[in-house]
């Protein structure tokens, strides 16, 4: 790369600095990072999936911080509880608390149920209705 690094540096000052946020440009671009224009150039794949992995692990911690009884269950049923978590948030899961109650009783069924009855499920419609299956029978849908 012909670029060195006082020339980046320079850049990234004029482009004031990391931005971890998306942020209007100048101009009224989006953008995020150190000028990277969203409109016309999307964040590359690999960023995508490296920032995927990263809100993944970080779902892996509140799942563990806030359940930890759901180190106990199954995979599958873990993953349903995993996929809300990261749809919802922390916050957002922890409102499920009748849900969440027949989960840790092992009370799958009902745990489902709550999904089902729910305003997440109008919400997400077959997303909800794939993870209280998946809740109920144990087995990815």
């Amino acid at each position: 790369m012909r670029v060195s690094d006082q020339g980046r540096a320079q850049i990234a000052r004029d482009e004031g600095g990391m931005r971890l946020q998306m942020y209007q440009d100048s101009r009224g671009v989006p953008t995020i990072g150190i000028g990277h224009n969203l409109r016309d150039k999307p964040i590359p794949h690999a960023a995508a999936l490296l920032i995927f992995e990263r809100d993944v692990a970080d779902v892996e911690a509140d799942l563990k911080r806030l359940l930890p009884w759901a180190e106990g269950v199954s995979p599958a049923r873990y993953d349903a509880l995993a996929n809300m978590l990261f749809n919802l948030g922390s916050g957002g899961l922890l409102t499920f608390v009748k849900m969440l109650r027949a989960a840790e009783a092992g009370r799958w069924q009902e745990a489902a149920d709550e999904v089902l009855a729910s305003v997440y499920h109008a919400q997400v419609g077959t997303r909800a209705v794939r993870l209280a299956q998946q809740m109920a029978e144990d087995r990815w849908i």
